[in-house]
C-alpha cells in the first residue's frame, strides 16, 4: 500500500464536502453469552418473552442457545445506532431469569469439561429451523463448540450512491466511468475491504480487547500461553487473542484463495468451496450411527456463512436468496466490518469513540488507493496481525510494510494523522466534534500503550483476582446501566410485539411440512 502522506489533498479529493456523505447509514451487531449468576455458560433456553429467535428481526442467538445477538437497523447517525442498541440491551435484561447477566467479554465466560454442555441454538421444528441447528452441529464437530462461545461486535455500514456517483464522475479511467453505478460501487467498496484488511493491525491496537482468557477455553488444546492468576491465562504484551490462532479460525479456508480484488472473483471462490468435498471433513461422516446428520454436507463450507473473514461486503437478500445470490444480483450494499472486540467497559460493547473511528477509517480505506491483495502481501498482513494479536504492546512490536519495518506506534500514528482531514469532513457533516475526538482518544492508545483497553483489562483483572471476577464485577456494573436505562412506551410496546409476531411466524413455518426435514436437507445436499 502507498505510503500515505499527512497532507490532506492526498487522501480527500479537493471536490468532496459534507453534502457527498450525508446519507451514510451504519448498524451495529453484538454478540453476548448469557451467564448463570454462578458464572458458567446458562443452560436455559432462550427467554420465551423474547420472542423466536429464528424469526425476531432484533434479537437472536448465534452459535449457542446461550450466546445471544442483537442487531440494530440501519441509522443515520451514530447517537441513533447507539441508542437503539441501549434499547434493546435494556429490553433483554428485563427478561433474563434466575438473575442471568450479560458477559461482557468477547472470551466466553466459565465452560465446564463437558463441550456438550455449550447447547446449541434451536430454532423449532420447522425445515429452516432445524438446519440452522444442523449447520452449528457441523461447525462444532469441525472445529469443536469451545471456538464457537467467542463473542464480536460487527460494524456495518453504507455510503450513498450519490457519493459513488460523483467519485466515478471524477474518474479518469475510461473503463471505470464505463461501469454501471452498481458495478461501480462494488468495485469501490472491494477497494475499501482490501485496505481494511491492510489497516486491521491498527483496529487490534485501538480497539483490541481480548488480551486473556479463561483456563477453561482452553481445555483439551495445546497453547502458548502463560499464566496470569489463578484460572487466566495470558500473553503479557497481547492485544486481542480472539482474531488469532486460538479463535474463530479455520485451517480448510486457508486453502481456499478467496480474493478480494473484484466482485466475480470472489463469489467464484465462495461458491467453489461451498461444493468443493474436504477430506477431514468427509472423514467426521455426514450421519451419525443412527443415522441422524451431523452435518450439512463435508463441503470446505457447509454454507456460505462459515467463511470467517475480517470484513465482509454484504447485500441485503430477499426472500430465499442466498448472501451471494444477493450480491450477484445487486452487487455490494455495505461493509461488515468484523474485526472489532467486544469493549468490556461499556454496557453495549461498543462506545461512539470506537464507532467513530471505525467510520473514519472505513472512510478512509474508501478514498485511499488500492492495489490488488496478491498472496504475497496477504502473507506479510497475517504476520502483521499476528505480531499485534500476540505482543502489539511488546516496547520492540513492529508492523511490516512496503519491504521495511516500522516500530507499531510509528505506523499507528502515521495513519492516524492521515485521517485527520476525514474526520474533519464527517464532523462537517454531522455538526459534531465526535470524529476528531475518536481519532484523538486513538492516538491517545498509541501514544501511551497503558492507555489500550487490552492493557487496562490485564490491570484490572488483576485487581479483581481473575477473569471470572473482573467480568462478573462489569457483568454487575453493566445490568445496573441497562435498569437506569429509560424505555419509552413506545419503545416497551414495539419490542413486545415484535416477540408475539416472531413467534407467529414461527408458528407459521412450523406449520408447513409439504416436504419433510430429510427431503429438504437432501435437496440442498
Amino acid at each position: 500500500m502507498s505510503q500515505p502522506e499527512s497532507t490532506s489533498q492526498d487522501i480527500l479529493p479537493a471536490w468532496v464536502d459534507s453534502t457527498h456523505i450525508s446519507g451514510m447509514l451504519r448498524g451495529i451487531e453484538r454478540e453476548s453469552l448469557r451467564m448463570q449468576s454462578s458464572g458458567f455458560l446458562s443452560q436455559a433456553d432462550h427467554p420465551k418473552a423474547l420472542g423466536s429467535a429464528l424469526t425476531h428481526p432484533h434479537i437472536t442467538t448465534d452459535y449457542s442457545e446461550a450466546l445471544m445477538e442483537f442487531i440494530t437497523p440501519p441509522k443515520d447517525s451514530i447517537g441513533k445506532a447507539l441508542d437503539y442498541l441501549k434499547d434493546i440491551h435494556a429490553v433483554v435484561h428485563r427478561q433474563l431469569e434466575n438473575d442471568e447477566k450479560l458477559w461482557p467479554l468477547s472470551m466466553p465466560c466459565m465452560l465446564d469439561d463437558q463441550e456438550e454442555n455449550i447447547r446449541l441454538a434451536q430454532y423449532g421444528t420447522s425445515n429452516v429451523g432445524r438446519f440452522k441447528t444442523l449447520y452449528r452441529h457441523g461447525l462444532g464437530v469441525r472445529y469443536g463448540r469451545r471456538m464457537q462461545t467467542i463473542s464480536g461486535v460487527h460494524y456495518n455500514l453504507s455510503f450513498p450512491d450519490h457519493f459513488f456517483e460523483a467519485l466515478q464522475h471524477a474518474e479518469t479511467d475510461e473503463q471505470l466511468k464505463a461501469l454501471s453505478l452498481q458495478d461501480y460501487r462494488s468495485h469501490r467498496y472491494f477497494g475499501l475491504i482490501r485496505n481494511f484488511i491492510r489497516l486491521t493491525p491498527l483496529v487490534m491496537f485501538v480497539v483490541g480487547a481480548s488480551p486473556s482468557v479463561c483456563k477453561c477455553f482452553m481445555t483439551g488444546r495445546e497453547h502458548h500461553l502463560l499464566p496470569l492468576l489463578k484460572g487466566t491465562l495470558y500473553l503479557p504484551y497481547a492485544t486481542a487473542l480472539r482474531m488469532g490462532r486460538f479463535g474463530y479460525q479455520n485451517s480448510a479456508q486457508k486453502q481456499l484463495g478467496i480474493h478480494y480484488n473484484n466482485l466475480s472473483g470472489y463469489l467464484d471462490g465462495l461458491q467453489k468451496a461451498v461444493h468443493t468435498p474436504y477430506a477431514p471433513f468427509s472423514s467426521l461422516g455426514l450421519n451419525d450411527a443412527q443415522g441422524q446428520p451431523i452435518q450439512i454436507n463435508d463441503h470446505v463450507l457447509q454454507i456460505e456463512n462459515e467463511y470467517y473473514s475480517l470484513v465482509r461486503p454484504k447485500q441485503v437478500p430477499q426472500e430465499g436468496e442466498t448472501p451471494s445470490e444477493a450480491l450477484q444480483k445487486r452487487g455490494v450494499g455495505y461493509v461488515e466490518l468484523r474485526a472489532v472486540d467486544v469493549n468490556p467497559y461499556d454496557p453495549v460493547g461498543i462506545d461512539e469513540n470506537t464507532a467513530g473511528f471505525l467510520e473514519v477509517l472505513a472512510l478512509y480505506c474508501l478514498l485511499q488507493d488500492s492495489p490488488d491483495l496478491l498472496d504475497d502481501e496477504q502473507e506479510i498482513i497475517e504476520q502483521n496481525q499476528a505480531e499485534v494479536v500476540n505482543r502489539g504492546r511488546a516496547p520492540n512490536a513492529s508492523i511490516a510494510e512496503n519491504g521495511k519495518a516500522y516500530p507499531i506506534e510509528e505506523w499507528c500514528s502515521r495513519y492516524l494523522t492521515a485521517m485527520q482531514p476525514l474526520s474533519a469532513l464527517l464532523d462537517s457533516a454531522y455538526a459534531t466534534h465526535l470524529y476528531r475526538d475518536a481519532l484523538a482518544v486513538m492516538q491517545s492508545r498509541v501514544d501511551e500503550v497503558d492507555e489500550t483497553l487490552s492493557a487496562k483489562m490485564i490491570e484490572d483483572t488483576l485487581k479483581q483476582g481473575g477473569t471470572w471476577s473482573f467480568g462478573s464485577y462489569m457483568a454487575q456494573q453493566h445490568a445496573g446501566a441497562y435498569e437506569q436505562h429509560p424505555l419509552s412506551a413506545e419503545t416497551q410496546a414495539y419490542f413486545a410485539e415484535a416477540a408475539q409476531v416472531s413467534l407467529q411466524r414461527q408458528q407459521e413455518l412450523e406449520q408447513d411440512t409439504s416436504i419433510s426435514f430429510e427431503q429438504y436437507l437432501t435437496h440442498f445436499r
